[in-house]
């Protein structure tokens, strides 16, 4: 199911916007981009080297785990996550448009690291969103919000012209099905968008509040999710981002 609303939200944030220039063996570094956003509609597929990237994988480790899990809720998953939209998350904070603890952190690595780490998270199993904080458990969650949240994601709310999260993450919000197969054209502009399937609930409310604030505009995703942002209150960004995160592996 694709989105029915995705083409306004695209014709209405991305207008006017070039391609990205493609190199001869089909990777696009990220020096070729155009120096005021990163225009991801019609990047070529990234490829990198797994086992490089678990190598150089360690200091990410100590926010993120030995197995892609945030060690704390404002950490976020990123095992399980599609390649390409985390080398150019890492391309986009290396570019550090936008504040970040990251930024300093990505700042040593060059394009190969940052692919062969995306590669390497990709290939970890998904993980569940980790509940509560230390001995600390997790105080359970309304039912109420979380049918909330489904709702939202699945159905959107036309009244404010908030489409179907699922229209670019998938039913099972596990990212498009199909995702890496390229369409007539030769694109594949679903890979970049990001699994949210069992996603730290802490982090989600996060980046959506930054959407909402109009806090992130470096990529052509963040000017579709600015514009959703504007469109969704706190309330709906708590509900959808409890739905998300209570999710597990089924």
């Amino acid at each position: 199911m694709k989105c029915p609303l995705l083409p306004l939200v695209l014709a209405g944030g991305l207008a006017g916007l070039a391609p990205v220039a493609s190199g001869a063996d089909g990777d696009a570094p990220a020096a070729t981009l155009h120096p005021r956003y990163l225009d991801l509609r019609a990047v070529p597929r990234i490829s990198g080297d797994a086992a490089a990237g678990k190598r150089k994988s360690q200091v990410c480790g100590a926010c993120h785990g030995d197995d892609g899990s945030g060690t704390a809720p404002p950490f976020p998953n990123i095992g399980g996550q599609r390649a390409d939209f985390a080398y150019w998350q890492l391309v986009e904070l290396k570019r550090g448009r936008h504040l970040s603890p990251m930024t300093p952190l990505v700042s040593t690595l060059d394009d190969q690291d940052m692919r062969d780490l995306a590669a390497y998270y990709a290939s970890l199993p998904l993980p569940a969103a980790r509940a509560g904080t230390g001995d600390t458990p997790a105080e359970p969650v309304d039912a109420a919000l979380l049918e909330r949240g489904r709702a939202l994601y699945l159905h959107g709310d036309a009244a404010k012209g908030i489409p179907p999260c699922q229209g670019c993450h998938g039913a099972d919000a596990r990212g498009m099905r199909d995702a890496d197969v390229a369409d007539r054209n030769g694109r594949t502009p679903y890979a970049t968008f990001p699994v949210l399937r069992g996603q730290q609930a802490a982090y989600l409310q996060s980046k959506l509040a930054e959407y909402r604030e109009g806090d992130l505009h470096d990529s052509t995703s963040d000017f579709i999710m600015g514009g959703i942002g504007r469109r969704l209150d706190a309330d709906s960004i708590q509900a959808v981002s409890s739905w998300l995160a209570s999710l597990g592996e089924d």
